[in-house]
């Protein structure tokens, strides 16, 4: 416990991570799901080399620098369906599973995704509450399934973790000391009106996972090992990290491998589709890379000041169809559908949230990298 208490209170301090973040199945309690009977690795393509700049700002950025100072473990370019460049660095490794942070919402909402088209219920626009009644009397009552995707619960919230007192700092204490992420959940209370402001706040997929549970009568790892993991052909085992009462921490708590990570954003690539099998909807798979209202979109309510819109739990970088799934200390799966690009980066920038601005997220400036990428795949 000692351990697990200490690892918690260094975050978002500037302590370096590495040696922490690949084994966090050694530090916390998992559910564990499996390799797939059969494993789909990528097919390997031709080999490339990164570019050595690009562009951010107004400035020409060196590309090693930037994967050190960012302290990558792992980079993947998946072109065409092919894998074009692959490393590691530091802890890293193929086989390593690293922790996802909040990468894991995008997981997720693929599994609502398909809950729904096998009729666990029946639209986004239901009030979750109706799924799950735990939550009622919370801030989430009243609140759409849609409403909790877009991270527009309308819940009163604060994610600042530089400051030690935040909502999302309390929330993680709840893991360092014991107690339940529902519990927890349940005691939020409401700042707006549900659909109206979007306010980045990993209860919100918490929340999710609730319904998920709820809707399938199954765990997370249950539902997602037998609908997603096993399906794409993951290569490896899995950890999903769970509270005291065996709840997963659907907001962040996945743990898998660079080579799986990347399989979800290729899955979303193709619609959906992997094998000539549908394993998300078509529909869904648009309807999540989609900032469908005013509030979404890029420099309105939470995300003022930043250059991504919003969708069901994914990050929209901007308006040419790129999207991304991204966790904290910079951990990415991007998406760019129009030059059948994914990339997978696996991080641990000690530096992330020492300030709570893009100095030490540094999550424009690595999208600006993936793009670099691309641009150069197209010659």
């Amino acid at each position: 416990m000692n351990d697990r208490v200490a690892y918690l209170q260094s975050l978002f301090s500037g302590a370096r991570q590495e040696d922490r973040f690949d084994r966090q199945h050694e530090l916390f309690p998992v559910a564990t799901m499996t390799a797939a009977p059969e494993p789909q690795p990528f097919p390997q393509g031709t080999a490339i080399s990164l570019p050595a700049t690009y562009r951010f700002g107004d400035a020409d950025r060196d590309t090693a620098a930037f994967l050190a100072e960012t302290d990558t473990v792992a980079l993947m370019v998946i072109h065409g369906g092919q894998v074009r460049f692959e490393d590691y660095w530091l802890t890293g490794g193929p086989g390593v599973t690293w922790v996802s942070m909040s990468v894991a919402k995008s997981f997720v909402s693929a599994a609502l995704g398909i809950a729904q088209a096998e009729g666990r219920f029946a639209s986004v626009e239901e009030q979750i509450v109706d799924h799950v009644p735990e939550l009622k009397g919370s801030a989430y009552d009243g609140a759409r399934i849609k409403d909790v995707l877009q991270m527009s619960s309308g819940a009163r919230w604060n994610e600042d973790y530089s400051d030690p007192n935040s909502d999302i700092n309390r929330f993680i204490a709840v893991f360092a000391h014991g107690g339940s992420f529902n519990d927890f959940t349940a005691t939020l209370t409401r700042a707006r009106e549900p659909g109206t402001y979007n306010l980045y706040n990993s209860t919100d997929t918490q929340a999710l996972g609730m319904l998920l549970k709820n809707v399938t009568g199954r765990s997370i790892r249950d539902y997602v090992e037998e609908k997603l993991w096993h399906p794409l052909g993951m290569e490896d085992d899995a950890h999903w990290l769970v509270d005291s009462a065996g709840m997963e921490m659907a907001f962040g708590g996945l743990n898998a491998t660079a080579r799986d990570y990347a399989k979800l954003g290729e899955l979303y690539r193709l619609g959906g589709r992997w094998n000539g099998r549908q394993i998300v909807p078509e529909a869904w798979v648009r309807d999540s890379v989609t900032a469908d209202a005013p509030h979404l979109k890029a420099g309105a309510g939470g995300l003022a000041g930043t250059i991504f819109n919003y969708g069901y739990q994914w990050w929209l970088p901007g308006d040419d169809g790129e999207y991304s799934a991204i966790g904290v200390y910079n951990q990415f799966v991007y998406v760019d559908p129009r030059r059948d690009l994914v990339i997978a980066k696996l991080s641990a920038n000690h530096r992330y949230g020492t300030t709570n601005d893009e100095s030490s997220y540094r999550e424009a400036e690595t999208i600006g990298l993936f793009r670099a990428i691309g641009q150069a795949l197209a010659g």
